[in-house]
């Protein structure tokens, strides 16, 4: 079972009796604190045959199916593209969970039960459901078949139909102090994800993601751009990062607010490590044109995932840094 510390207490006021479960589970909060893995415990401690407070017992044979993802009372329900790799062949897959998805839901809820207990569905990220998936979802929640439980598993819970979230006990998941974050990390011998806590504010599985040879080489790369600005190296750092259109919006949006923050006598919060540059060119920036890209790139989160033009849109950013960064530049 992979429960992480900060998330156990939620677990046992949760599992302290199986027979009051609900129908449904919302798991929300920020992305990075391990709902997904909250999600799937609780699902094999339902389904295993000799489960105690702690958990599921990992060893008889309901357990080996779950964690051959081959157990029959257990479906997980997410985008096709939550679920594949960047190196699969170049199909496009969605990233949206649709109405046949919960019709094919509906077919697994009706059967009963094959170890003659319960019957547990993860959808996960739930806010990928599209309207039609979440209004048949809805009538499913209005009349849940029994012994059958739901666990929605939401980084944004507003995006769900308010009908939806009302019909569903809410379990909230919460950044872990610090402290807390930095030891477990230290536990599990991610050294290097320590220091991405600070960028990626405090989620320690985030931080883990962070922490990868390819991503800090790709990163170091982005910001080694950003601080030896030229139109002709920002034209290539588009082009590079173009199909990781999240990853520079998430550098770029961090960067202009670490730069704010010290034209404001601030410290920065994300990139401590590069203070020293950061203030230097924070005196030669213009805080309202940094604001105002700021501005938009906020706007812009809402529906990064579907650019028309990847390259073309981080071009027009790093362009409206670059003149950000260039006027003042003879203080």
């Amino acid at each position: 079972m992979n429960l992480h510390p900060w998330n156990l207490p939620i677990w046992q006021e949760l599992t302290r009796d199986r027979a009051k479960l609900p129908h449904a589970l919302l798991l929300q909060g920020p992305k990075g604190v391990g709902k997904r893995d909250f999600a799937s415990a609780l699902a094999q401690w339902l389904l295993c045959e000799v489960p105690d407070e702690t958990g599921a017992c990992g060893r008889c044979k309901s357990c080996g199916w779950f964690e051959q993802g081959a157990h029959p009372d257990f479906r997980r329900l997410q985008p096709a593209s939550d679920s594949r790799t960047d190196d699969d062949g170049g199909k496009k897959t969605s990233k949206l969970i649709g109405i046949g998805e919960i019709r094919e839901l509906g077919d697994f809820m009706g059967l009963v039960s094959h170890q003659g207990g319960w019957r547990v569905v993860v959808i996960q990220p739930a806010e990928s459901l599209n309207k039609a998936a979440g209004n048949a979802l809805l009538k499913t929640l209005e009349e849940p078949p029994a012994g059958v439980l739901l666990i929605l598993v939401a980084d944004q819970p507003r995006r769900l139909l308010a009908t939806v979230r009302s019909r569903c006990r809410k379990l909230a998941f919460a950044l872990p102090g610090r402290d807390q974050a930095r030891i477990w990390l230290l536990e599990q011998g991610l050294s290097q994800a320590v220091a991405a806590l600070d960028e990626v504010g405090g989620a320690p599985l985030l931080a883990v993601d962070c922490s990868e040879p390819e991503r800090l080489a790709r990163r170091q790369r982005f910001l080694t751009t950003l601080v030896d600005t030229n139109a002709v190296s920002l034209s290539k750092l588009a082009q590079e990062f173009q199909q990781r259109l999240d990853e520079s919006w998430g550098w770029l949006s961090r960067w202009l607010f670490d730069l704010l923050a010290i034209q404001a006598a601030d410290a920065p919060r994300y990139f401590p490590e590069h203070t020293a540059v950061l203030e230097r060119l924070a005196r030669r920036a213009r805080p309202v044109a940094l604001w105002r890209l700021q501005q938009e790139l906020l706007a812009a989160g809402r529906w990064l995932k579907h650019p028309l033009n990847g390259q073309l849109l981080l071009e027009s950013w790093l362009i409206s840094y670059l003149e950000a960064m260039e006027i003042g530049h003879g203080r």
